[in-house]
C-alpha cells in the first residue's frame, strides 16, 4: 500500500512538473544564426559552391537586417496602439513584395538554372507550410 502511496505522489509529482513548463517559450536565435541555419540548409539543398556560399550569406543577411528593421516598426507601432492606415498596408505590402523580386533577380544571378529552380521549389513549399500554419492558428482562434 505504501508503495502504491509512493507511486502516485511521485506521478502526481511529475505530471505537474511537466505542465509547468509548457508556457515556457524557448530562447530565440539571433539574427546571424538564423542566417547561418539558412545559408547550410540551402547549401545541402541546392549543393552550393564555396563562391555562391559567400554571395547568398550576403544576400540573407542584408535581408535578415531589412526584416529586423520592419520587425522593430511594426512592433513599436503594436506598443504604440496605432493600426497601419490602407495605404500604409499597401505600401509595406508593396514595398515587401518588390524586396522579393529583388532577392529573386539577385539569387537567379548567383545559382545555376538547375538549382534556381529547385530554389523556387523550395520556396513555394515554405509558403504553403506558412499558410496551412496560418489556418490552424485562425482555426483555433475561432473555437
Amino acid at each position: 500500500m505504501r508503495m502504491l502511496m509512493l507511486v502516485i505522489v511521485m506521478a502526481l509529482g511529475l505530471t505537474a512538473n511537466a505542465q509547468g513548463r509548457r508556457g515556457e517559450r524557448m530562447e530565440r536565435l539571433t539574427p546571424e544564426q538564423r542566417v547561418e541555419l539558412h545559408l547550410k540548409k540551402m547549401t545541402l539543398d541546392l549543393d552550393l559552391n564555396e563562391k555562391q556560399q559567400v554571395e547568398v550569406k550576403k544576400l540573407l543577411t542584408e535581408q535578415s537586417k531589412k526584416h529586423e528593421q520592419v520587425k522593430a516598426t511594426v512592433k513599436a507601432r503594436k506598443e504604440e496602439g496605432v493600426k497601419p492606415t490602407a495605404d500604409e498596408r499597401y505600401e509595406m505590402q508593396s514595398k515587401r513584395l518588390d524586396d522579393e523580386i529583388a532577392m529573386q533577380k539577385e539569387m537567379k544571378k548567383i545559382l545555376t538554372a538547375e538549382q534556381f529552380e529547385k530554389f523556387k521549389k523550395m520556396r513555394e513549399e515554405r509558403k504553403e507550410k506558412v499558410a496551412r500554419r496560418a489556418n490552424k492558428i485562425k482555426k483555433r482562434e475561432r473555437r
